[in-house]
């Protein structure tokens, strides 16, 4: 095959390379999409193998899953109500991504969010339900901020590595609620199971018109697409994902790379906390030990299933939501433990990882090496 373009007007119309620039366009996006979509799939094939080793049928698990996380609109509205915290929890490990950061501490986050969220609610007890509702909402987004936040500095300013201490802080945070929740800020009325005082009803926030599902899916929407174009659109995100591909160039050209990471870590942890606030605001009621769900570990899977692209998380963290809402009906049917869906996240987290060696592998992908094919 040869280089067709032999006048001014045919680069327009095929590229420069001699292909259609639509063509160009897709190939060089489709590596995204394809390589998590055949690592999803070979992840799901492997664990068919193990629970065919355990005597079970494959086929009827996966169709129980499908079942229960989207069989009916009931299984629906479960799933998108899982997937609310699922949104802003891989939030707090997509935006550190794009300054080539590994943050897994967003559950350290989202419990202090909610813990926050819910001495505020309780502090004003007594005033107009927007100001407290709103008010619980810059407290949970506050604690999860400067609990990330510190992270990006310790990366910055001492070069502790940000993995190892977000994952430490998280474990720090869980100890740090269960004190305050079981001491200070603990409702006496909560015998068996520890908890802050209830908020009031005109302080919980209602469900989205005809839906069984509370307005924090909306606002996990939003956070995705505002998070979309402020690494897209912005200079903010331009220079961070100058910053994440070489930070010796990025100081070179001036940028305030501290700055940058203790910025973005901030608003990923405070997003991960605002998580923690709808956890009490709509679902809990109150503060207590139920906020340590392993929300912030599964938003780990999501973001990186999306390759830390803050619309991709959409449906990745609606399919992993279905997945999650699954396991009771799995366990009912199938005789199998509530946690096997968590083994196949486990799988499909392994599988992720090891499909980073092929980016930048398959020819398919990348048009700058087409001529050469020619």
């Amino acid at each position: 095959m040869v280089d067709t373009v032999t006048s001014a007007g045919m680069p327009a119309l095929f590229g420069a390379r001699g292909y259609p620039p639509a063509l160009e366009w897709i190939a060089r996006r489709a590596e995204a999409f394809v390589i998590p979509l055949a690592a999803l799939i070979v992840g799901m094939a492997l664990f068919s193998l193990f629970i065919a080793l355990v005597g079970k049928s494959p086929i009827l698990l996966f169709e129980t899953m499908w079942r229960g996380g989207f069989g009916s609109w009931f299984s629906v509205q479960n799933s998108l109500s899982r997937a609310t915290p699922l949104l802003l929890a891989a939030l707090c490990v997509a935006l550190p991504a794009r300054l080539g950061l590994v943050v897994i501490g967003g559950e350290g986050a989202i419990v202090l969010g909610g813990v926050g969220a819910a001495a505020i609610g309780v502090a004003l007890s007594g005033a107009p339900s927007f100001i407290v509702i709103l008010a619980m909402g810059v407290a949970g987004m506050a604690a999860g901020g400067v609990w990330i936040g510190v992270v990006g500095a310790l990366r910055h300013y001492r070069a502790v590595n940000e993995t190892i201490s977000s994952l430490l802080m998280a474990y720090i945070a869980i100890a740090l609620m269960n004190q305050l929740v079981e001491g200070p800020l603990r409702d006496p009325a909560s015998l068996n199971k520890p908890s802050t005082q209830p908020l009031a009803e005109i302080y919980r926030i209602g469900n989205i018109p005809g839906m069984d599902v509370h307005w924090g899916l909306v606002v996990g929407v939003v956070a995705c697409i505002f998070s979309w174009v402020l690494i897209e659109k912005t200079r903010w995100g331009f220079a961070a994902r100058i910053a994440g591909g070489n930070v010796r160039a990025a100081q070179v050209q001036g940028l305030a790379v501290g700055q940058l990471i203790v910025g973005f870590t901030a608003l990923a942890g405070g997003f991960a906390g605002l998580a923690g606030m709808l956890e009490v605001a709509a679902v809990q009621g109150s503060a207590n030990a139920s906020l340590a769900a392993g929300y912030g570990y599964t938003g780990i899977l999501v973001a990186f299933l999306a390759r830390h692209n803050p619309l991709a998380i959409i449906p990745v963290a609606i399919l992993l939501g279905g997945i999650d809402a699954s396991g009771g009906l799995i366990q009912r049917r199938m005789d199998l433990p509530d946690a096997t869906v968590l083994v196949l996240q486990g799988m499909i987290f392994i599988v992720i990882l090891f499909s980073e060696t092929f980016y930048g592998r398959f020819k398919a992908f990348n048009p700058d090496l087409w001529k050469r094919a020619s």
